[in-house]
């Protein structure tokens, strides 16, 4: 098994930053490319981010391209996420995910692996 908690949520105004991490703990060797998800108030959950286990393969949903920045630190077992330029829009519950599967190229949905979530707010 394979613990997930992710930080770093909050409110902040609109063109403001935040950083999420997600610390995993357990059977680590057993993740492959790690995710970033979010679900806003009615809608359902849709990817953001990826980053393979190698760190050579990033991915972005093309709402996240060019504002956010996924990282990973296999040393801390630790993914983060970097968001800039936020809009009201990105308000959801931010969710890390991992794959215990290894995809020659990393998909974007079927993680074995989710946390809690963290709540990000932007206020207009």
């Amino acid at each position: 098994q394979v613990q997930l908690v992710e930080s770093g949520g909050g409110l902040v105004q609109a063109g403001g930053s935040l950083r999420l991490s997600c610390a995993a703990s357990g059977r680590t060797d057993s993740v492959y490319a790690m995710g970033w998800f979010r679900q806003a108030p009615g809608k359902e959950r849709e990817f953001v981010a990826l980053i393979s286990r190698s760190l050579s393969n990033t991915r972005y949903a093309d709402s996240a391209e060019g504002r956010f920045t996924i990282s990973r630190d296999n040393a801390k077992n630790t993914v983060y996420l970097q968001m800039n330029s936020l809009k009201p829009e990105d308000t959801a519950v931010y969710y890390c995910a991992a794959d215990s599967v290894f995809w020659p190229v990393p998909r974007t949905q079927g993680y074995d692996y989710w946390g809690q979530g963290t709540q990000v707010t932007v206020s207009s």
